[in-house]
């Protein structure tokens, strides 16, 4: 790197973290660790309509989640502040001060009902949507006439109508842009607030930002910004924009799709690690065949070489594969510790105090420990071990075409196999030996013993092996439900 490197993510409070911003926050913070530089948080809080409250505290919250310790921010003054925009007012009057006397920004004292009916014009003429011009001449008198009468203005930056911009993006490559196709757009609201763009120019240059990574989105505003830093007399940032994420199906990812936000896939048990994992590679591609990443491994080998300009797929089932993988490498310790709060309801199911004690939670829960895509679907998944009364049909204990009495037959030794094993030896391994040596010694077949048993054991089509559930029911539950089973039949 060829400066100090210093990046920011700049989010309006507007509520949660959209998983493509967490794209954003993740690829800045790795860029920076990853060249010594700096990681700042910025609020960009100019348009007060969509403030929504508490959504800088519960950002703060999901970064210290996420693992991200931000260098500079709201609470971490490093001499670049304040970090809030609403609190730089001054600075931004100065600056909107400066590109007046210079002529190279006016006040546009329009109404909305003008703009409207010049809205409406270009459409019905086919033309391109942007401001006409019409305050951009205005005489000394009547600018001083209009603010008399106290009329309303915002103020607009004069762009040039002749030529081209150029941008350079570090993945892209020159954009150019034609400069007729650009629109005198608002720096300054008739409420005296900067707009986002303004201010994010002035504070990405006061804050000494090296580079801009942000959303493919943002592109078209990018000609706009270089001109505002030639026009404040700066060097701008080199930009980095990232492609865009799409569902599926190629269109652009919606809440009535599926879940976008951060705190959506941490309330239903997704890891950090794994939404970490998961959007590193949406738009950057780590060298070897590797997917299994830490944020560590992802700082390590991160560059800007390995980054694509195409758009990414966001693919559900591919983050279930991470967290699965995350999920099955945690401690019994570390995975009780989160699957509590999933799990808490079942707890209340049982008469059997010993049921909500970490020693019988951390067996439970490690007969699913290989079977689940996230914390949340421990719920149902465990239903099973808290149920003292199982309800099923006895017909589900039929395997194939056995009929009633040989399963009840079936059952009644198996009952009898495993009364034998002492309660200290109640494992998984000992349940095996003493029933599948049977069925070996008899020639018999394993499914028409494990079926009715598990069944039996669970109440369920579908479930963990008969092994697992005694093991974590123990020996006098898993007794009790064998017999109540034969009792059906």
């Amino acid at each position: 790197m060829d400066k100090n490197v210093r990046v920011r993510f700049a989010p309006s409070p507007t509520g949660f973290l959209h998983i493509g911003s967490l794209r954003t926050v993740l690829f800045n913070y790795v860029f920076a660790k990853k060249y010594g530089g700096k990681f700042i948080l910025r609020i960009e809080d100019t348009d007060e309509k969509r403030k929504v409250e508490g959504s800088v505290e519960n950002l703060i919250d999901i970064f210290s989640w996420l693992g991200f310790d931000y260098d500079e921010g709201p609470d971490k003054d490093m001499g670049f502040g304040p970090y809030i925009q609403s609190q730089r007012n001054d600075i931004y009057t100065k600056y909107i001060n400066q590109l007046q006397n210079e002529g190279k920004a006016y006040k546009c004292f329009c109404t909305p009902e003008r703009l409207q009916e010049m809205r409406e014009k270009q459409q019905a003429e086919k033309k391109a949507p942007g401001y006409d011009g019409k305050c951009l001449h205005l005489t000394k008198e009547e600018i001083e006439k209009n603010l008399k009468e106290g009329k309303p203005f915002v103020v607009r930056q004069k762009i040039p109508k002749e030529g081209e911009v150029i941008v350079y993006d570090e993945l892209k490559g020159e954009i150019v842009f034609k400069a007729e196709g650009l629109d005198d757009h608002v720096l300054l609201k008739a409420t005296g607030t900067p707009t986002y763009q303004f201010a994010n120019v002035v504070d990405d240059h006061l804050m000494e930002i090296s580079h801009v990574m942000r959303g493919d989105e943002w592109i078209p505003s990018a000609p706009k910004n270089v001109l505002l830093y030639r026009d404040l007399g700066w060097e701008p940032p080199k930009y980095i924009h990232l492609p865009l994420i799409m569902n599926k199906e190629g269109g652009k990812l919606s809440k009535r799709q599926g879940d976008v936000t951060v705190e959506d896939y941490k309330a239903k048990g997704y890891l950090p690690e794994a939404l970490i994992n998961f959007t590193a590679l949406l738009g950057w591609h780590p060298k070897g065949d590797e997917e299994i990443l830490s944020l560590d491994d992802i700082i390590k080998n991160f560059s800007i070489e390995g980054m694509g300009v195409s758009p990414s797929v966001f693919d559900v089932e591919k983050l279930d594969f991470f967290n699965s993988h995350y999920i099955k490498n945690l401690s019994s310790d570390k995975l009780l510790e989160l699957a509590k709060p999933f799990i808490e309801k079942n707890t209340k199911l049982s008469s059997k105090t010993h049921k909500s004690e970490d020693a019988f939670l951390i067996k439970v829960i490690a007969t699913e420990k290989e079977r689940v895509k996230k914390l949340s679907d421990l719920e149902e998944a465990t239903k099973l071990f808290f149920t003292d009364e199982l309800d099923y049909s006895p017909e589900l204990l039929i395997w194939k075409k056995l009929g009633k009495e040989q399963i009840k037959s079936n059952l009644e030794t198996v009952y009898e196999l495993i009364e034998k094993i002492p309660e200290e030896n109640w494992t998984e391994a000992s349940l095996n030996d003493a029933i599948f040596t049977h069925i070996k010694a008899k020639e018999l077949k394993v499914g028409d013993y494990l079926w009715p048993m598990r069944v039996s054991l669970s109440g369920q089509e579908k479930s963990p092996g008969p092994y697992e559930i005694a093991q974590a029911l123990g020996k006098s539950e898993s007794l009790l439900k064998i017999q109540k089973a034969i009792t059906l039949l």
